[in-house]
């Protein structure tokens, strides 16, 4: 496998992932469509690391990072799904209006 395969996949993933944050109703699967684009860009640096410098870990470090962020902001939604469930007993984004008086 090339460079070019993971790259590929990288970009589908992101796509699949843009298409289902774009389209969802409901909060958890937007979450779970950011989740997939995180992994698309992990996939990306990780190849591109493999391939482009082989004796370095920077690649592998910025995706342990966006792992790290990525467990960091799926604990910050579902508390938020979670206050907003409790308080409107919906979590739909259209029906979710908090700003509104």
């Amino acid at each position: 496998m090339t460079l070019s395969h993971y790259v590929a996949l990288g970009s589908i993933l992101f796509i699949i992932g843009v298409f289902g944050a774009l389209t969802r109703r409901s909060v958890i699967g937007i979450l779970m469509s950011v989740e997939l684009m995180f992994n698309a860009a992990n996939i990306n640096l990780a190849a591109f690391n493999r391939y482009l410098h082989p004796t370095g870990v920077t690649g592998q470090a910025f995706a342990l990072f966006i792992m790290t962020v990525a467990a960091a902001e799926v604990v910050v939604g579902l508390a938020l799904v979670l206050a907003i469930y409790r308080r409107r007993d919906k979590i739909y984004m259209e029906d979710i209006n908090l700003m509104r008086g």
